[in-house]
This record gives structure tokens, C-alpha cells and sequence, in this order.
């Protein structure tokens, strides 16, 4: 099992001094990757752009997006955009995609949420189709380009994840609930026929210091969620807030 940790780039008032001293230290530590969210409306860095500069600040830790919103980004763009960032981080790079949950994003894209699962599996191969072309390979760190990741917990999710991904990446959450989506990625793969295991990637969100940096880490989550509603309380109260809390949750 390897360990990551996320680039804070959703935190609000976050600046790049801190995102590049956060990247640095967790690349001298024993972190196994730096892990970036997506959101459209909401105070936070793009992740592709804050991926590609901390590359340039790190040489050993690997990049993941967990996710990017795929709907939201023309195909052929966000092909070369992963390509160029795997490129420039020689391999290290591995692209996180899913829906989104929250309409407000695709609002503000000027792009319809229904249908987006639908988009989001042509998607996927479009990207294939690109970095399988002559012109992308030559560039191409890896000569089927990044390791490709696919969240969501509907069946259809699953079935995307492995027909056209190496792995599954889970959205938060109890480790209890990664464990019955884990099982179910294992599942998928299986029937789809595919060799081996998926890359199965949780995550869970952390808050540790004093009482205050407790306090503005619930905030945060109440607020980043709020689109949920009231579950976004229930979602606060997952917050890890020791150490000890998130060795358990790593267990």
C-alpha cells in the first residue's frame, strides 16, 4: 500500500508559495503522491495547472488527479494536457476522472449536466484515441500515456472504470465505504475479463494542529459540501483530526 497526501489547492486563500513548500516537503518525505481535486465554482487552483507546477519543483512523487471533472474539458485538450504533464514529470502522472456531483460546475461551463456519465465514457475514448496517435507518441513518457483512474458509484461508473481505466479512485468517505466500492471494482473487472487487480485509490480529508485549525477544517468541509445540504454535516464529522485518526483510517 502507498501513501499520498492532497495538494491543498481547494483550500480558500491558499498561495503558491504554500502549494510549492507543501509539494516539496511531502517529495522529501515518504509520500508516494500529491493528489488534487476539481471544483469550477469555488475558490481553488485548477488541478492539471497547479499539477504541472509543482513538476517543475519536484522530481521522485508521483501526481494524480482525484478528479478531474472530464465532462467539463474538451477531449482533445485535456488529452494533451495530460500527456504534456506526464511528459514534463517523466511518467509521473496519473489521470483521475469522473462526473462531478455538483450542477453549479456545469452551469458555470456553459455545458448540460445530463448526460454527462454518457460524455464521460466517450471521453475516455477519445483520450485513448489521441495518445495512441503518431504525433502524441512521440512525446508521450509511457507509449500508452498516463494511468488512467475512474470514479463514481453507480454500476455504469464501475463498468467505465474497467473497461477503459487501470483503476478505481473513491470519492471520501469511511473506510467502510471504500471497502463495498473496492469490492465492487474488483468485481467489474473481473466480469469484464481483464488480468490482475485494479489500482484501487481512496482518500479522506484531515485536519491536524490546535483547536482553531480543527474548527477552520470543519468549516471548510461544511462549506466545500454545502451543495449536499444537510448532509454536509455528516460529511464535517468525518474529518480526521489526530494523528492517531488517520493511521486507523490509513489501516
Amino acid at each position: 500500500m502507498n501513501v499520498g497526501v492532497g495538494l491543498p489547492t481547494s483550500i480558500p486563500s491558499t498561495g503558491a508559495d504554500r502549494l510549492m513548500e507543501w509539494a516539496q516537503r511531502a517529495e522529501s518525505g515518504s509520500f508516494s503522491s500529491l493528489g488534487v481535486v476539481d471544483r469550477l465554482r469555488y475558490e481553488c487552483f485548477e488541478p492539471m495547472t497547479s499539477l504541472a507546477a509543482v513538476a517543475a519543483s519536484t522530481e521522485r512523487i508521483g501526481l494524480v488527479t482525484m478528479v478531474v471533472i472530464g465532462p467539463l474539458r474538451n477531449d482533445g485538450v485535456l488529452a494533451k494536457a495530460a500527456a504534456t504533464l506526464d511528459a514534463i514529470s517523466n511518467g509521473r502522472f496519473t489521470l483521475g476522472l469522473a462526473v462531478g456531483a455538483r450542477v453549479d460546475d456545469y452551469d458555470a461551463s456553459g455545458i448540460a449536466a445530463a448526460g454527462r456519465g454518457d460524455r464521460l465514457t466517450e471521453q475516455l475514448v477519445e483520450i485513448r484515441m489521441h495518445w495512441e496517435r503518431a504525433e502524441t507518441q512521440r512525446m508521450l513518457a509511457r507509449p500508452h500515456g498516463p494511468k488512467l483512474l475512474v470514479g463514481g458509484m453507480s454500476d455504469m461508473a464501475f463498468l467505465r472504470m474497467a473497461r477503459y481505466a487501470q483503476g478505481y479512485v473513491h470519492g471520501g468517505g469511511p473506510p467502510r465505504t471504500f471497502v463495498r466500492a473496492a469490492d465492487r471494482a474488483r468485481t467489474a473487472w473481473s466480469e469484464l475479463g481483464r488480468t490482475g487487480q485494479p489500482a484501487l485509490w481512496a482518500q479522506g480529508y484531515f485536519a491536524l494542529g490546535d483547536d482553531a485549525t480543527i474548527v477552520r477544517g470543519l468549516d471548510y468541509m461544511r462549506d466545500y459540501y454545502a451543495f449536499t445540504g444537510p448532509f454536509a454535516e455528516r460529511i464535517a464529522e468525518g474529518l480526521l483530526r489526530t494523528p492517531q485518526a488517520v493511521a486507523q483510517f490509513v489501516r
